[in-house]
């Protein structure tokens, strides 16, 4: 099975991932309250903030979510403010579908820079401070693609004015994101994996 690894600066970033019960509950809270204020906004409902008992559950529920997901996704939050940036790896089957989807995104996502990440070697990246909608929040993606599947980043900010401040902490967490291929033994992978150049 295809999970996923990163090593998180624990100065900067709460792992909502294995956070159980009450660890960190604080965090989720204010993560899933940001995220339900920024969907709030997109629907056009600009004075209706997240809901406070709805976020609870939410961020009781989201730990036993994502380790239902088996390794395959993975979320922090900003430590110093968690309702300012969440931060979501996950890894996806490249199924047909997937791709046809990816390739139909507005032309507004074609603009995109090269990223490099030195487990997963050269990738895309791309960052929207300012979208074109108001009401959709700033947020950066970074996307790689292993044949096989499609691994992604995605940080979600809820203030235009500090994106810039905390996108330099979101590149050094993408980079350190990795793939791990759990095997049993005798049991061999069907694909060569070669690590990319260090240079």
């Amino acid at each position: 099975m295809t999970t996923l690894r990163a090593d998180a600066d624990p100065t900067l970033w709460v792992p909502v991932t294995d956070s159980l019960g009450f660890k960190g509950r604080r965090h989720r809270k204010a993560a899933i309250r940001m995220l339900l204020t920024q969907a709030n906004r997109a629907l056009g409902s600009t004075e209706k903030p997240g809901s406070g008992f709805l976020a609870w559950s939410m961020s009781q529920a989201a730990p036993f979510l994502i380790k239902r997901a088996a390794g395959r996704v993975l979320v922090w939050v900003w430590k110093a403010d968690p309702e300012l940036v969440v931060v979501m790896a996950q890894v996806q089957e490249a199924t047909s579908q997937l791709r046809a989807a990816r390739a139909s995104m507005p032309m507004e996502y074609d603009d995109t820079e090269s990223f490099r990440n030195p487990h997963l070697g050269v990738g895309e990246k791309l960052a929207m401070p300012l979208p074109r909608d108001e009401r959709t929040p700033p947020f950066a993606t970074y996307t790689w693609d292993t044949g096989s599947h499609f691994l992604t980043v995605t940080a979600v900010c809820s203030d235009r004015e500090r994106f810039g401040t905390i996108i330099g902490s979101v590149d050094d967490l993408a980079r350190t994101v990795r793939v791990a291929e759990d095997l049993t033994i005798g049991e061999s992978p069907t694909v060569l994996r070669i690590d990319p150049p260090t240079a």
